[in-house]
């Protein structure tokens, strides 16, 4: 059995979830098995990465259908609120736009630029999950319509953002960088040039 075998099934296990959730929400039910899902997706969404890297199989690829399973959940998670909490979305309808417009952009900029999407996993990306796991929680869980749902939606705004800014600042495709700060380090080490001694 590959080694890859176990983080590829956790990863997947996310990409299972998105149409159980759909298919809830289609019937207007969310409550507890909506809660069981984003535990889940949260809990195989850390395991994936300790496990990969523990058997040291972190590659490039494998990265990159993390991301893809990430972002396949939450799309299907914020479309099951549209279809139980239609209001709620069109109240924070700029705030959404702006993510998917800047998700589309960074799509185009990364398969121009790199030839395949990008897979930062940035620390801001991280926030951005939990604050989208706790809204979604409470909205859904607890039909509760709190400051988190446009708190999460504008860190998505600024999360995106930095991820724009890294892919036009790395002279080459590299997966897992932190912040756009990394980034820099990055290009400048390409160049030959010391972020230290570079003033």
């Amino acid at each position: 059995m590959p080694r890859n075998t176990l983080p590829l099934f956790l990863t997947s296990i996310r990409v299972l979830l998105a149409p159980f959730l759909l298919w809830r929400a289609w019937h207007g039910l969310a409550g507890w098995p909506y809660i069981a899902c984003l535990v889940l997706a949260v809990v195989t969404d850390y395991y994936d990465g300790v496990v990969a890297r523990r058997l040291r199989v972190d590659t490039g690829r494998l990265r990159r259908y993390d991301s893809v399973a990430d972002t396949i959940f939450y799309v299907a998670a914020v479309a099951a609120v549209w279809l139980v909490w239609p209001a709620v979305l069109r109240q924070h309808a700029l705030g959404i736009a702006a993510v998917a417009v800047l998700e589309v952009t960074r799509m185009v900029v990364d398969q121009w630029k790199f030839g395949r999407q990008a897979s930062y996993h940035t620390w801001s990306a991280k926030v951005w999950n939990a604050l989208l796991f706790l809204a979604l929680l409470a909205l859904m869980g607890f039909q509760r319509d709190t400051f988190l749902v446009p708190l999460a939606i504008w860190w998505g705004v600024a999360s995106d953002t930095e991820g724009l800014f890294i892919s036009f600042v790395l002279p080459h495709w590299q997966h897992d960088t932190p912040t756009l700060w990394h980034a820099y380090q990055i290009r400048q080490t390409a160049v030959g040039q010391s972020p230290i001694t570079n003033k």
